[in-house]
């Protein structure tokens, strides 16, 4: 593999990360500000289609920054890669910083797309902020929405770690983007709503920050209801949980030696050790 400048790295991050945004808030602002037709019948699929459109972009935003970076695009991914696949901690917070302006960039460009309709459907910006940030669905027990974030985040490692091991059943590095979308399409499916499938701090909080600065009274950040802190602390506990269950429960047992092409996150740990 070639090594390529930590120049490159980020800004194959930021793009990725933008992408995957792009395409997640995208759906969603389909869904929420077109989602009923005159009569008051659901249209443009609703939760199904938010769901497969987030898996998607995923896959669509690893195709974009998988060769250069290793397509993290997720702190908690970047954070386990640091912990348990000798990552290097000195990328960690600069890989994080662009995920999180990724995201940012992502959902302000959803919002330049739609601000007519948000003018239309919410002009006093009080009430679609979740078209781009998450909300808990229980606000008065954030420790629901704390376990939700921490089990879907440590299944979404657990899972990426078992297919981007070369030791064990790994797909080639060209389908391993597509099975990364397909187990954020399950993981939404499964535990999609009680507190909006964040699942990524980056995801979460760059889209949240547009949210403060376009105006949007209801943010989960400065309304006083401090909404962003478990889309954040949940996925990164997550992520370290569901790296250790793999490796601990799995991958100690796998034999170490290795015939078949490694897979992206593998080859994004060896590239920089």
């Amino acid at each position: 593999m070639p090594k390529f400048s930590l120049s490159a790295e980020l800004i194959a991050e930021f793009i990725g990360t933008a992408v995957l945004l792009a395409f997640g808030n995208g759906v969603v602002a389909m869904v929420v500000l077109f989602g009923h037709g005159q009569t008051g019948e659901v249209v443009n699929g609703g939760f199904t289609n938010i769901t497969l459109a987030w898996g998607l972009a995923v896959t669509l935003g690893v195709y974009v920054a998988g060769r250069i970076s290793g397509a993290h695009l997720n702190p908690a991914v970047t954070l386990a890669l640091a912990v348990f696949r000798k990552f290097p901690w000195a990328k960690v917070i600069p890989y994080m910083a662009v995920q999180v302006a990724g995201a940012f960039t992502g959902a302000a460009i959803v919002y330049w797309e739609y601000k007519p309709q948000f003018d239309v459907a919410d002009p006093a910006r009080d009430h679609t902020a979740g078209v781009f940030t998450t909300f808990p669905a229980f606000p008065n027990a954030p420790s629901a929405g704390l376990f939700d974030q921490i089990l879907g985040t440590a299944l979404l490692l657990l899972l990426i770690f078992a297919v981007t091991d070369r030791r064990n059943l790994a797909p080639s590095n060209r389908i391993a983007p597509l099975v990364i979308g397909l187990i954020v399409v399950a993981i939404g499916m499964s535990f999609g709503s009680l507190y909006g499938y964040a699942i990524n701090p980056a995801r979460d909080f760059g889209p949240r920050l547009l949210t403060v600065l376009a105006g949007f009274k209801k943010n989960g950040l400065t309304d006083g209801t401090n909404a962003y802190w478990i889309p954040i602390v949940g996925p990164l506990i997550g992520g370290l949980i569901g790296a250790a269950i793999y490796d601990w429960g799995i991958g100690r047992w796998l034999p170490q030696e290795v015939t078949e092409e490694a897979p992206m996150a593998e080859i994004s740990a060896e590239k920089n050790v």
